[in-house]
């Protein structure tokens, strides 16, 4: 009989004891019964959890809490969470409980002869309906632990985790009771991974069960999770357990843990294991032959196909299993087609989803009328010039370029699947090829294939919306940021798609997609043929559009930033515009506006801001003007703009890109003339660095990177700047999204908001939702 009554070592733990110690514990509990090498640990048990409430007195102030909140309203129900969890990491533990716990702390610590070691500290809620990891409830896991202190303050944080708003908000709309749900807390050794990845027993691509995937890559598995590294992939033949398809990925990152041992970070893989690994194999020969062996082994015990999570631990140089559950999405094989899947060409995912079609290959601008709707895009790089036909593709895929090149942003913004860096794919794909790119892995597959999978992915989701309007959850589950969250746009009409993500209002609204669609001809050609009242007319159209369906949030308008190769492709622009050996650091931005040869377009861009606000009403809209360059020339054009009605004072806000290197140098004088900053990341880096964004060379060798320290200290020096006047300091650009180290970086020197592409504002949610809750830790502990 156990010694103890509130926890259960994994050895004494199986499946069915998911109501004492949750699916989690449950689970590792069943890996461990096995003889499968699992990291050892115990739990302490939902009874733990149900002692801990009532010695702390709370079941009554929790239930109090919960009669008087209307969880429909989002601000009642996110205060309730909040004064819930804050009590609950406010109070003591009961003594027998607590004396328990480091009891087992101290046992684990004997048995693996490490003082205080290092632990996870992961929730595992006891419901079986309601998955501990899923939407529903997202409870919290903590890595790299150590210290009786720590762990007890890390599992006080996990049962307060059970009333976050998203969980109760779910529990209330499945009717459960909330006391009825309880929190089982697993803490187990802390895998030092020096290599992670999953492992599926049958194929998740092609359903076939007579196959396995095995991902691998360096560091946490967190980096493959999450998606900032692709991983190598293997598919193997489990009858010969021999190597059926290999894809051998450049591996620049890894998630390692933080160096104060709490927490994690990401590094560059060169900086840690040496340039030579970023291209190598993560695996040996004799380790993946080691981890074949241990799936066929799960597979077998479990007696069905498993998807498991595995890592290989620095320090005893043994492979652990940290999760393994049933694939639930293989379909019936008799009634399933199985595909072979031929792979083309590989590169970096930039725009998420699968199309399919018939490649056009086109090697430059003057082949662009070759493509009609449905085709599949494939070029070196893509240019402003390519966007209306980009519009029609299936896809797009080019040989070059990285996560922030014109292809990757455009393609974001018009939901294409996109495949960039690809390096062979204008030698390897050919017009006419019927391909399928697979933006989510990065692949580019031979003939028409996939379809099976997405439509079971349909099948799979199509109920979701029945436990609650999916919009409403989005924005309710979405976590509370001092930071702003908000949204890059290009196309009016997708705002109807986009308006109840979570963001706090749009931070960079292009106008070119309006000139482009909307409008078709050059300013200066309208003024020249008395059609001025059209462009005003249409540009207030898209912008209202946008405002209106956003309406109070604030809607920052960028006025027109086409350099002079793109504006010719519009209707007369080749009369009007020079031929400029490097546009984009020529006429664009500010010094266009001014000046005689286009002033008078720039004031039709003015009288269609004044239209939305003052006949449309739509006062939520703010001017930032682009590429400026000298304080001059903004004091001239907010002069042409005053002219036109638009003066600037406490309701009509001016803001400015902060890209040129010079806005920089002179940031606090800047300050002075406007009441916001927008870093303009993707050109500030390019300008800093010297090196072309678009340049698959330069990025693949590491110059264009916003995490460089001279980037970082131009962007430190605005933010200062701006915090000193204290004016808006916003930064548009996919850096802080991609790396979670520059995030945390820019909250911490004060940045007031952050925009990004509508596929990663709820990541980049969480993201900064967790780097505002380090630096809350950081500072607590320095007091």
């Amino acid at each position: 009989m156990s010694k103890y009554n509130y926890i259960k070592w994994f050895n004494e733990i199986g499946k069915n004891d998911v109501g004492i110690v949750g699916g989690k514990g449950a689970n590792l509990g069943e890996l461990t019964s096995f003889g499968l090498p699992v990291p050892p640990g115990f739990c302490v048990t939902a009874t733990g959890y149900t002692k801990f409430i009532k010695y702390a007195e709370l079941d009554e102030v929790v239930k109090l809490l919960m009669e008087a909140v209307d969880v429909e309203n989002v601000d009642e129900l996110t205060n309730a969470s909040k004064e819930i969890q804050q009590k609950i990491k406010e109070k003591e533990f009961d003594p027998e409980l607590k004396e328990e716990i480091l009891n087992a702390y101290r046992e684990f610590s004997e048995s693996i002869g490490v003082k205080d070691p290092e632990v996870a500290v992961r929730s595992s809620a006891t419901a079986e309906d309601l998955p501990d990891a899923s939407f529903a409830g997202q409870q919290d896991t903590y890595l790299h632990i150590s210290g009786e202190e720590e762990l007890l303050k890390h599992i006080r944080d996990c049962f307060a985790s059970l009333w976050t708003s998203r969980a109760i908000y779910y529990r209330e709309k499945q009717n459960y009771d909330h006391f009825d749900v309880a929190l089982s807390v697993v803490i187990q050794k802390m895998v030092n991974s020096e290599k992670s990845g999953v492992m599926f027993t049958a194929n998740p691509i092609n359903n076939s069960s007579d196959e396995m995937m095995i991902n691998a890559s360096y560091g946490l598995g967190e980096a493959v999770v999450s998606g900032i590294v692709t991983p190598d992939e293997y598919i193997i033949d489990k009858k010969t357990k021999k190597i059926i398809e290999k894809n051998i990925s450049e591996k620049e990152y890894m998630v390692i843990k933080n160096e104060n041992g709490i927490g994690t970070r990401v590094v560059n893989v060169k900086d840690v294991l040496g340039v030579d690994a970023i291209k190598a194999e993560a695996l040996s020969p004799k380790e993946l032959d080691t981890l074949i062996e241990r799936g066929l082994k799960v597979e077998k015990l479990y007696g069905s196909v498993q998807d498991t999570e595995w890592g290989f631990d620095r320090d005893t140089k043994e492979f652990y299993f940290l999760q393994s559950r049933p694939i639930t999405t293989l379909g019936d094989k008799e009634e399933e087609k199985e595909e072979k899947l031929i792979t083309l060409v590989k590169g970096l995912p930039a725009s998420p989803g699968i199309g399919r079609g018939k490649v056009k290959l086109i090697k430059d601008i003057s082949e662009i009328n070759l493509v009609e709707e449905g085709d599949v895009l494939v070029t070196a790089m893509t240019n402003p010039d390519m966007v209306p036909a980009m519009r029609k593709c299936a896809g797009v895929v080019t040989d070059e370029g990285g996560r922030t090149c014109h292809a990757a942003i455009v393609s974001r913004e018009l939901q294409i699947p996109c495949i960039v860096g690809a390096k062979t794919a204008t030698k390897t794909l050919k017009t006419g090829d019927i391909v399928t790119v697979d933006a989510v892995r990065g692949i580019v597959y031979e003939g028409e294939v996939l379809k099976e999978k997405e439509e079971k992915k349909h099948e799979d989701t199509a109920g979701v919306s029945s436990i609650a309007n999916l919009d409403e959850l989005r924005n309710l589950f979405a976590p509370t940021t001092a930071t702003k969250i908000y949204m890059n746009l290009g196309e009016p009409e997708l705002i109807e798609k986009y308006k109840n993500l979570p963001m706090d209002g749009i931070g960079l609204m292009r106008t070119e997609f309006i000139f482009t669609n909307m409008i078709g001809a050059h300013p200066m050609y309208l003024v020249k043929t008395g059609q001025g009242s059209l462009m005003v007319d249409k540009l207030a159209e898209g912008i209202s559009k946008v405002a209106q369906a956003i309406y109070p949030k604030n809607l920052v308008v960028r006025t027109s930033d086409f350099r002079t190769n793109e504006f010719r492709g519009l209707k007369g622009g080749d009369e009007v515009e020079p031929i400029e050996a490097n546009p984009m650091i020529g006429w664009r931005g500010v010094s266009r506006y001014i000046s005689p040869e286009y002033e008078k377009g720039f004031r039709l861009e003015c009288q269609a801001i004044k239209k939305v606000r003052e006949e449309y009403g739509l006062t939520n809209v703010i001017v930032m003007l682009p590429f400026v360059r000298t304080p001059e020339e903004l004091k001239t054009v907010k002069g042409i703009m005053a002219e036109e009605g638009l003066v600037q004072s406490k309701n009509f806000k001016i803001w400015i890109m902060a890209e040129v290197p010079a806005v920089v140098l002179q940031a606090e004088e800047f300050a002075e003339l406007v009441d916001g900053f927008s870093i303009g990341s993707n050109d500030l880096t390019q300008l800093v660095m010297g090196a072309d964004r678009d340049s698959g060379i330069l990025n693949n060798m590491g110059y264009f990177d916003e995490r460089n320290d001279a980037v970082k200290i131009a962007l430190k020096t605005i933010i200062d700047a701006a915090n000193k006047r204290g004016i808006t300091c916003s930064i548009c650009g996919q850096g802080p999204s991609q790396y979670p180290e520059l995030a945390e970086f820019l909250v911490e020197c004060g940045i007031t908001s952050i925009s990004v592409n509508p596929d990663t504002v709820e990541y980049t949610r969480r993201l900064v939702a967790s780097v505002e809750q380090k630096i809350i830790l950081k500072k607590l502990r320095q007091i």
